[in-house]
């Protein structure tokens, strides 16, 4: 299990951290989007429309901070020292000066670019996981997380054509996604409602057995290969012995309860009934023989109605399908902590996932910030032209930002830029001509 690790944070410890370690230029680039250069089509008042907001000691929040560069935005840091930095949406205008603007009915500030965003916690997993609860994560139950990475990253890329994607560790419990594409940032609050909402497959309420609903006479295209390539065989193969779900008799009727047809509900619980009174002696696992059951008596015989055939892929789809929190995805003007914070409970760096290699990713081995510290202690503090970070744990993380992130997005952005300026020019050309 995950330690909290609160005697390990101590406020004082982020002093060197925002010191030494904060990538601030790597920041300062990725919301820049390119806008930082010489190019004549950039927006040299771009990053300081983006709103960050700093969490400090005693819970006091400072909203609407803003930064004309990335020496102001690390002197703010340095100086405040925040507990937690969020991120919000880019404005009309500077959102420190936003009430200037704020006179008659005109919505002038107002938020016009902001990533897309998705935050998964594993709190909302805690029905359909055992072996911890809450904030508290383990090695058994972390795979709900690799495979919320796999199904929405896939989905993203194929189904909507997004590719600079970054997946981070909350540095506790979650995962947050933010699509930083031109065209993920400037979607409408609809259209981002509508890409969240595609993802839903959660209906109902805590009172109704049936939480999952798989509609029409045939899984949509994204659910079938959701399934197929992932949902399955961890469910199969990981999840259904790591957190024993057909082990007891009161785990065993949650998945009873989600069977519409009583007589073989009836059937499968006098055969596990009966399994349990007698010792078993079988070298194969109980939750796998139960499963194999199960599966059997719903899905064998050509007469089956659909419903029943479907049953088997919703009890999947109900143990393992990403639970999303639909609100911060709906909203430009949500806020999400910006990667590279420390974590106040567990002391953890929010660090990024590489997707490709997300099942590898383990949260007990994520750099800690005393850890960190004794790192640079150990270096010596030796200067490096890479940075601090680069002589300590987070050396791989700053790396894989910077190569599967930050550098193609910007390669993006740069081409955007030019080919927007381009179009632009032509477009005056040709009035001018008129």
């Amino acid at each position: 299990m995950i330690p909290q690790q609160e005697s390990e944070f101590d406020i004082g410890y982020l002093k060197p951290y925002y010191g030494k370690l904060f990538p601030y230029a790597d920041m300062f680039k990725w919301m820049s989007y390119g806008h930082d250069g010489k190019h004549p089509g950039c927006d040299q008042s771009y990053f300081g429309r983006r709103e960050f907001s700093f969490t400090l000691k005693g819970d006091f929040y400072l909203r609407f901070q803003s930064f004309n560069s990335a020496l102001e935005l690390e002197n703010s840091i340095k100086e405040k020292c925040p507990l937690k930095i969020d991120i919000g949406p880019v404005y009309t205008v500077d959102p420190a000066k936003r009430h200037a603007y704020a006179q008659g009915d005109n919505k002038v500030f107002t938020p016009v670019e902001r990533e897309l965003i998705f935050d998964i916690d594993m709190t909302d997993y805690d029905d359909v996981r055992y072996c911890c609860k809450g904030a508290d994560v383990c090695l058994d139950c972390w795979p709900l997380m690799t495979i919320a990475i796999k199904v929405i990253d896939a989905s993203l890329r194929d189904d909507f054509g997004f590719k600079h994607i970054l997946w981070v560790y909350s540095g506790r419990r979650g995962v947050h996604c933010w699509v930083c594409d031109g065209k993920a940032r400037r979607l409408t609050n609809e259209q981002r409602a509508s890409i969240a909402d595609y993802f839903r497959v959660y209906k109902g309420n805590e009172n109704s057995h049936k939480k999952v609903s798989l509609m029409g006479a045939a899984l949509h295209p994204f659910l079938a290969t959701s399934y197929t390539n992932v949902l399955k065989d961890y469910f199969e193969k990981i999840l259904l012995t790591n957190q024993n779900l057909l082990a007891t008799e009161e785990r065993y009727e949650k998945i009873l309860s989600m069977i519409p047809d009583e007589s073989i509900a009836s059937e499968l619980r006098g055969r596990w009934q009966d399994n349990n009174r007698r010792s078993s002696s079988a070298k194969e696992d109980i939750n796998v023989v139960r499963w194999e059951q199960c599966k059997q008596l719903l899905q064998s015989g050509k007469h089956k109605p659909q419903g029943l055939r479907r049953c088997v892929e919703e009890i999947v789809f109900f143990f393992t399908y990403p639970r999303l929190d639909m609100e911060v995805s709906k909203h430009m003007n949500h806020l999400l902590k910006a990667p590279f914070c420390v974590h106040p409970k567990t002391g953890r760096v929010c660090v990024p996932i590489d997707p490709n290699r997300c099942d590898e990713f383990d949260p007990t081995t994520v750099p800690t910030l005393f850890q960190l510290l004794e790192e640079l202690n150990n270096e010596g503090l030796r200067a490096d032209v890479n940075g601090e970070w680069s002589g300590t744990s987070l050396g791989s993380a700053v790396t894989l930002f910077r190569s599967s992130f930050l550098e193609p997005l910007l390669k993006a952005c740069k081409e955007e830029i030019e080919r927007s300026y381009s179009l632009k020019l032509q477009q005056s050309k040709n009035s001018i001509g008129w």
